[in-house]
């Protein structure tokens, strides 16, 4: 089935189903790669800027103690899971939440969406990253800028982010600088209000693109082993987000299932009251 047709049939199923699915501790929107890739893909990039926010199991232990996470979060346009390990923790909860990988979402828009002639604003990489996109896709108008680092305590380098994307509007903005720092200049082009298109938050997926990481076999990615590759590959800089806090999602899903169970039995007992009334 092409991409069209399954977000066809997607959406017709949607309609009697919820927006939002409720997980841990965010909201996912209730739609699936395909249909995502088309929300892109349709909305009209002279629209006020919106973004696009990749939650994975890392992200989401953060936003348990991350006072900064959870406000950025609930400004975005579009919630999609970016971890097959969420992905199935939530089927054994009984929860359908599909798996929209952030790197998937990018090569999907430079593989069948993005066209060679129009402008893509980069904020993040670095400049062989860049040339290696440009060159792969061949691209004619890539608008780039490298900020900083410390950017989460540099308030005057996310404006000029912000900035940069007012001075260079395309349909797509891909924010690759790592959470929370990429919605963090996602708000501040929201909150000038002269931005338009649409802000990825999609961390490193421009360095798979163009070649600087590579990623984990299909099988591994099948198999929910994607984030045994990138140990391997990067131990130094993974160990502790790998096997210290990626484990504590553990601890989020027990408390999720307690106030879900919470939920379920006060709904059932405002039913049976209003049954009665």
């Amino acid at each position: 089935m092409s991409i069209h047709a399954s977000a066809e049939h997607f959406v017709e199923e949607r309609r009697s189903r919820p927006r939002h699915i409720w997980f841990l501790n965010s909201a996912f929107d209730n739609i699936d790669f395909p249909l995502a890739v088309q929300r892109l893909a349709e909305r009209d990039p002279k629209k006020p800027f919106a973004f696009v926010v990749t939650p994975n199991v890392d992200h989401l232990v953060r936003l348990r103690k991350d006072g900064i996470l959870a406000p950025l979060y609930a400004q975005a346009w579009l919630t999609v899971c970016d971890s097959r390990v969420l992905e199935l923790i939530a089927g054994l909860s009984g929860e359908d939440v599909a798996v929209t990988p952030g790197s998937d979402l990018t090569e999907a828009l430079f593989d069948n969406v993005i066209t060679q002639h129009e402008p893509v604003t980069v904020i993040g990489g670095n400049e062989d990253v860049i040339k290696a996109v440009k060159a792969r896709y061949g691209l004619h108008d890539v608008r780039w800028h490298q900020p900083p680092m410390g950017l989460r305590t540099n308030p005057e380098a996310i404006a000029d982010c912000a900035a940069f994307v007012a001075a260079n509007p395309a349909r797509f903005v891909f924010l690759c600088v790592g959470s929370p720092q990429q919605e963090m200049i996602a708000e501040a082009c929201q909150e000038r209000g002269d931005c338009t298109g649409i802000g990825l938050c999609v961390g490193a997926s421009l360095d798979f693109l163009g070649g600087k990481a590579e990623r984990a076999p299909k099988w591994m990615q099948r198999t929910r082993l994607e984030w045994l590759h990138r140990l391997a590959q990067e131990p130094q800089r993974m160990w502790k987000r790998y096997l210290v806090d990626g484990p504590k999602v553990v601890f989020l899903w027990w408390e999720w299932r307690k106030a879900r169970a919470k939920l379920r039995a006060f709904e059932k007992q405002l039913a049976a009251a209003n049954f009665k009334l």
